[in-house]
């Protein structure tokens, strides 16, 4: 396997593309969504505390969002992302990065701190694509609680 390494994106780059398995296991492709937002927010691991405070939230504020796309981001196998996605009622796709190749072409994959060791994870981040296939804004060591309505009103600025 190659070394990932980790990407330097800045608001108006375009999106790095990338095709991942859904939580259905069809391949999504980012570029196929050009036309439309695209709200895309990493997160470490499916069905853990703050991932589902996060993937709650989004749901619950789905309708704020209009017709822009929500893609949630982890390493985590389709089959884990689909248990995810049903247990708590996600009308969005979930997408499976298992060898983090998007994670690091968005510079998300990187190394932290945990319980006093250092590994390597994803770093809770979002990025909001414009229509265009640009990113247009770039949320940087996400806190989950209120996090999607902070997306919401970005959205509704573009």
């Amino acid at each position: 396997m190659a070394k990932l390494k980790p990407a330097a994106l800045a608001e108006g780059d375009p999106a790095p593309d990338f095709v991942l398995h859904t939580d259905r296991g069809t391949p999504l492709r980012l570029s196929d969504l050009k036309g439309r937002n695209v709200v895309l927010y990493f997160y470490p691991r499916a069905d853990t505390p703050g991932c589902t405070i996060e993937a709650c939230q989004f749901r619950d504020a789905f309708a704020s969002f209009g017709d822009a796309v929500i893609l949630g981001v982890s390493p985590d196998a389709p089959a884990r992302q689909a248990k995810f996605k049903a247990k708590y009622e996600l009308p969005f796709t979930l997408l499976a990065d298992v060898d983090k190749t998007a994670a690091a072409a968005y510079g998300v994959w990187k190394e932290k701190t945990m319980y006093g060791k250092k590994v390597m994870g994803i770093e809770r981040t979002t990025f909001l694509i414009g229509k265009d296939g640009r990113i247009r804004r770039i949320f940087t060591k996400v806190k989950p609680d209120g996090h999607a309505a902070e997306v919401s009103r970005a959205l509704s600025s573009l």
